[in-house]
């Protein structure tokens, strides 16, 4: 599985984006994905899961009410957009696979990892 993330780039505080993740090779409608960031000296944490379906998601507190995890299996994409962004959000975000149907906010379940795209905000 190879994993494409993009939508990254600078924006003020307030602002939106959405980022995309284009899943290729043996992909599955069945694996659970998340999107995960990692910000400069800080270790990669999680932001957002969502399962086969998209039915259930799971969010971080600090996105939580801000970001919104989707997908659409048909063409093997996800999506995370992110509204009234602060500061606070830089980071160079990634996408993930899981080998599972349910998405969890464990890193280790996550096997297939993106490029990552970064997400600067300024105040």
């Amino acid at each position: 599985v190879q994993l494409q993330a993009s939508g990254g780039g600078l924006v003020q505080a307030g602002a939106s984006l959405r980022l995309s993740c284009a899943a290729s090779g043996r992909t599955s409608s069945n694996n659970a994905m998340a999107w995960f960031r990692q910000a400069p000296g800080k270790e990669r944490e999680f932001v957002a899961s969502i399962n086969w379906s998209g039915g259930i998601t799971y969010y971080a507190d600090s996105v939580k009410g801000r970001f919104t995890i989707s997908r659409n299996n048909a063409n093997n994409m996800v999506y995370l957009q992110m509204n009234s962004l602060k500061p606070e959000d830089t980071a160079v975000y990634y996408c993930a696979a899981a080998l599972r149907s349910f998405g969890t906010t464990n890193i280790k379940d996550y096997r297939y990892w993106g490029q990552g795209t970064q997400v600067t905000v300024s105040s």
